[in-house]
């Protein structure tokens, strides 16, 4: 009996890692530059012009797609659902997925997050930067924090990562040395930006074992 219990227990466990694997496809395809969601390439059923601006969902999306982001290595025993972490998300929604993911994958999102809710440019790069720096080789840095005109307006919580990408090059300033962190983004300014991160993580490798678990 302890042997058929232990076949069946076994069976289960692989049953539900082969069932929860497919859950990470959706997040292997990456964002191209000037790409906007709702193209064939990552199954987003919905168009949306590049100018439109940046919701939660939808800047989600773009960084999972974007980096790479998945679920695997992560075996669930049961059925993910985008409510476990955050309640007022929609399982049957396009982004249920994508908040999956990033509920693994270093983003910083309140249990509270609202889809649909517009992002500013200081929030996407926070998200951004947190994601790249898990999912990413990058190198230990010490950096010098860079004044910039408008530094009093950003957010504290997200001074350490947005001084972080200023530094490295992943965000630039504009000609009056301002970040603008309280404006909109656009879908074409936040893809850029992951272009910009993709491009710097490509560039400088880091030794293989900083490299976070995933």
């Amino acid at each position: 009996m302890k042997a058929t219990r232990t076949l069946l227990t076994s069976t289960a466990v692989t049953l539900l890692a082969l069932t929860f694997s497919g859950f990470s496809h959706a997040a292997t395809n990456p964002a191209q530059p000037g790409a906007t969601p709702g193209t064939q390439n990552n199954n987003v059923p919905f168009v949306q012009p590049a100018q439109t601006t940046l919701k939660a969902a939808q800047g989600i999306h773009l960084i999972v797609d974007g980096l790479h982001l998945s679920l695997a290595g992560i075996v669930f025993f049961k059925k993910p659902e985008a409510t476990d972490y955050f309640a007022l998300a929609k399982n049957d929604a396009w982004y249920a997925n994508d908040l999956i993911v990033a509920a693994h994958n270093g983003f910083d999102l309140p249990a509270d997050l609202q889809p649909d809710q517009v992002w500013t440019k200081e929030v996407f790069i926070h998200q951004l930067m947190l994601a790249l720096e898990k999912h990413s080789n990058l190198p230990m840095i010490k950096i010098a924090p860079k004044d910039f005109t408008d530094q009093d307006q950003v957010d504290p919580r997200y001074q350490g990562t947005i001084q972080r990408a200023i530094v490295l090059g992943i965000v630039t300033l504009d000609n009056d040395g301002k970040l603008h962190p309280k404006d909109a983004l656009t879908q074409e300014d936040a893809t850029a930006l992951i272009g910009h991160a993709v491009d710097y993580a490509k560039t400088h490798p880091g030794p293989s074992d900083q490299r976070p678990a995933q």
